[in-house]
């Protein structure tokens, strides 16, 4: 193959994007054949701006941080790239398949957590005609620039936690209770039987609010944090409506029939 053309070109911004996507899923976004993307993929492979993996294809290129751009890279923005990279292939594949069950006209919440940034990757190259986010992250804020210009963001202020890169607290809390949410995606740092849980107390008193208020909740958590624990409750199991992950929970924490 010679040059690479238009479609290869948007289909490795949107992999840089998404950093990870399924064969099925770029079938279905670029509206072509599984031959036609495995040939663009190869042709990519080639220019060293892609590597093929199982089922999927992943960006070769250096992921974009702007938040991280303007000032020297500190010990906090390290530790959130590290959690970033830890099981990476695994949150790119929940917040693939998280994306699919959005719909257009939803209020999606997305929390601070990295597989839900994740997730707000994918949508930056969402074709849904109507989607407003509403997120305490300050990292899916400031790259909000490059969602779709029809999408609406509502960031919740507050208090900021330098650990989470997020706002919490009463102001926070405040704003919250003054909307509604038809979707919530959130996630902690540990799923066992007694629960979820955070090692953050006022993370947890956020998250108990959100699946308080909003209509339906999904939890996203890659299967290294089956069976751990925080200090600090976010909610029961039973609380919990649906279940992404990337493996099976183990069956004391399937027995109320989580989707994965």
């Amino acid at each position: 193959m010679g040059a690479i053309d238009e479609r290869q070109l948007a289909l490795s911004a949107y992999l840089r994007t998404v950093r990870y996507s399924s064969i099925e899923d770029l079938v279905t976004r670029f509206g072509v054949s599984v031959a036609t993307i495995h040939r663009d993929l190869a042709a990519l492979v080639r220019t060293g701006a892609v590597q093929k993996v199982h089922g999927g294809a992943i960006s070769a290129l250096p992921e974009e941080m702007p938040v991280l751009a303007s000032a020297p890279v500190t010990q906090r923005d390290s530790h959130f790239i590290q959690r970033l990279e830890t099981n990476r292939a695994a949150k790119m594949l929940i917040a693939e398949r998280a994306e699919r069950s959005i719909s257009a006209g939803d209020i999606v919440f997305l929390d601070s957590s990295t597989t839900c940034l994740c997730l707000a990757r994918r949508l930056q190259s969402s074709r849904l005609n109507n989607l407003s986010i509403v997120t305490n992250s300050v990292l899916i804020a400031q790259e909000f620039y490059r969602f779709p210009p029809h999408f609406v963001l509502m960031s919740l202020g507050g208090n900021f936690n330098c650990q989470l890169n997020s706002f919490l607290g009463k102001i926070t809390l405040e704003s919250l209770h003054r909307l509604r949410i038809t979707r919530a995606f959130y996630s902690g740092v540990g799923l066992d039987d007694a629960g979820l849980s955070t090692y953050h107390e006022a993370h947890a008193d956020f998250l108990r609010e959100v699946l308080a208020i909003s209509e339906r909740n999904t939890l996203l958590l890659d299967s290294s944090k089956f069976n751990r624990a925080g200090l600090f409750q976010i909610c029961r199991l039973d609380e919990i409506e649906a279940l992404i992950s990337d493996q099976p929970p183990p069956a004391p924490l399937n027995r109320w029939g989580f989707n994965h």
